[in-house]
């Protein structure tokens, strides 16, 4: 998959090449929710503030008349989405169920309003970023390739350290709150740190993905932070299949492309204008079909076909017999 990916460019056209550095930065996004959900059990309906966190620490905190260094300007992104997960996942996570989807969600709507309403982000209009960042001499992000380089790069960065994460005995712990948390505190564990370290983490990495977007964009508005986005990324962990890394990312390519299908008039000509109809239907009979996602679209072809071969040897069994006697 990151081989194909990192062989795109050779092949494709500017337009492609754009579209699939934002389908990335959505891959890094859904794989911070993935954390969350998948591995930990904790349905959050607030990522995206952590997501606008992230783009907006990168314009306000560029200078308007240099490009920013990556140096700091990535760190400080991360930490300034971490940071205000940390002061959110402090207070929701002594909520459970509903009640945390809930708070995180007004979480999420205050951060929402508070660069909607007021000059910090511009308003409705949103604010521009003046000069993406550089590092140094080697790289400029405002070259279209070195951008989709760097995002696959961070991209490949996130989901190995993630998948190191998901092995060791913290990933384990987790998972244990994921299966049954009364049982984990029953064996001595205090699960309150764990899921808090989770819920900073994924908001890191949701930050990350932000500064990503914003620089891809160099455009920021209020909508980055509203409920819509986390909506859609929790719906691309859902259509990619729970539980499983890989799961996200194709969940984020999947529902993306989909998106580009139901919108493009050269395939449904007026109706494309409701294209939210058409992917509303197809992710519905996604969820019915495929429950546990397209990373579990093997496994489901392979029992199907044992099955089948199951069925078949017994029918022959049956013929075998019926002519014996």
């Amino acid at each position: 998959m990151f081989a194909a990916l990192a062989l795109f460019p050779l092949i494709a056209e500017p337009y492609g090449i754009d579209r699939i550095t934002k389908i990335m930065v959505l891959c890094i996004f859904a794989l911070s929710l993935e954390l969350l959900v998948g591995s930990t059990g904790l349905v959050c309906f607030g990522q995206a503030a952590f997501f606008g966190v992230g783009a907006y620490a990168t314009v306000l905190l560029s200078p308007q008349d240099a490009p920013a260094s990556l140096w700091w300007l990535m760190p400080a992104c991360v930490f300034a989405a971490g940071t205000y997960a940390l002061f959110v996942g402090a207070l929701s996570l002594r909520t459970q169920g509903v009640y945390f989807i809930m708070v995180t969600l007004a979480f999420s709507q205050m951060a929402f309003y508070l660069v909607h309403d007021t000059p910090l982000g511009g308003g409705t209009d949103g604010i521009y970023l003046s000069n993406k960042p550089v590092l140094g001499a080697l790289l400029d992000l405002d070259r279209p390739l070195l951008l989709y380089g760097f995002t696959l790069a961070c991209l490949i960065v996130v989901f190995g350290f993630l998948a190191l994460l998901l092995r060791s005995r913290f990933g384990r712990a987790l998972a244990g709150i994921r299966v049954n948390e009364k049982r984990m505190r029953a064996a001595g564990f205090s699960t309150y740190p764990y899921k808090l370290a989770a819920f900073v983490l994924s908001g890191g990495i949701a930050g990350l993905a932000g500064m990503l977007f914003a620089v891809k964009d160099g455009f920021v508005n209020p909508e980055l932070m509203s409920w819509h986005l986390s909506g859609e990324v929790l719906i691309m962990i859902i259509l990619g299949g729970l539980g499983h890394l890989r799961g996200a990312v194709l969940g984020a390519f999947a529902f993306a492309l989909l998106q580009e299908f139901f919108k493009s008039e050269a395939v449904f000509g007026d109706f494309a204008k409701h294209w939210h109809l058409g992917l509303g239907l197809t992710i519905i009979a996604s969820v019915a079909l495929l429950p546990r996602g397209l990373v579990g679209v093997p496994r489901q072809l392979a029992a199907r076909l044992l099955r089948h071969g199951v069925r078949g040897r017994r029918e022959a069994a049956r013929g075998a017999s019926d002519e014996a006697t």
